[in-house]
Order: structure tokens, then C-alpha cells, then sequence
């Protein structure tokens, strides 16, 4: 995958697919789709109340992902004062959690990856240096004192 549309098309139907829906259509397919999603949530939050929710995303790649994600389905993201960047605060149901919204995340945000991983190895050989590989691993290690981090 290495174009945007592709990338786009890939998102849809991930979307599509924790909708629970049986066909992928463009934008009315995929307003359906999130409606299905928002009616799930109505229906978990009938049976289950909402409990408060702490996540720990890696990047902030991860986490500006997930927040959309959580805001797309009418949820508020958010975090107390004095909590990392990397921290977000969820009331949710914990069955909506379970079945829809982390499965979904966890899809889109490695097809995300996957997309981001490409772009910037295709760049760095295409403007900085052909080989973009991994620094070299040695068995040699630096002498005590030797070693300078920045």
C-alpha cells in the first residue's frame, strides 16, 4: 500500500468491517456504517453504564488516531490536568471497548503504520540516501567513558 487512496480505501473498509456491514459503497456506505456503530454504542450503553477508561497510546500518531476515532462515534476523549500527552480518558461502556472501538483502532492504526512506515523509507531513499536500512549491528562494544548520547 503505498498511495493515499489506497490508504483511504483500506480505512473504509476496516470501518466497514466493525460496522458490521455486508458491502463496502463510498461516503453512504460508510455514514451507514458509523450510524450502525453509534446505534451499537446507544444499545451497550443501555445494558452497561459507562465506566471510566485510562489508555496509553505509543506515539502521538496512535493517539491523535484513536481520539478521532473515539469523537467520530460521539464519545469525549480527554485527560486530567498533569497527565502525559500520551494518556487519553474514556467513559465508555467496557463491552463497546471490547467489541468495536479498540479492534477497530487496533486495524486502522496498523494500516496507518503500515502507510507511514512507506512514505518515510520511500522518502529518505528518494531525497536523503538510497539505502535506508538499519544501522549496522557490531559484537564489539565501546570501551567505559567511550560512549556519548544526545
Amino acid at each position: 500500500m503505498t498511495n493515499e487512496a489506497e490508504l483511504r480505501d483500506r480505512l473504509r473498509k476496516i470501518e466497514a468491517l466493525f460496522a458490521g456491514a455486508g458491502t463496502d459503497g463510498e461516503r453512504m456506505a460508510a455514514d451507514a456504517a458509523r450510524a450502525r456503530v453509534q446505534a451499537r454504542l446507544a444499545e451497550l450503553e443501555r445494558r452497561d453504564s459507562p465506566i471510566e477508561m485510562q489508555f496509553s497510546m505509543p506515539d502521538q500518531w496512535s493517539r491523535r488516531l484513536f481520539v478521532a476515532l473515539c469523537r467520530r462515534y460521539g464519545l469525549k476523549p480527554y485527560r486530567y490536568r498533569r497527565q502525559r500527552l500520551t494518556t487519553v480518558m474514556l467513559r465508555v461502556p467496557r463491552g463497546f471497548i471490547d467489541q468495536v472501538l479498540w479492534p477497530e483502532f487496533t486495524e486502522l492504526n496498523r494500516a496507518l503504520r503500515v502507510f507511514l512506515d512507506e512514505v518515510t523509507g520511500r522518502v529518505i531513499r528518494e531525497e536523503i540516501y538510497a539505502d535506508a536500512s538499519e544501522a549496522a549491528e557490531v559484537a564489539q562494544t565501546l570501551p567505559a567513558g567511550g560512549s556519548s548520547t544526545r
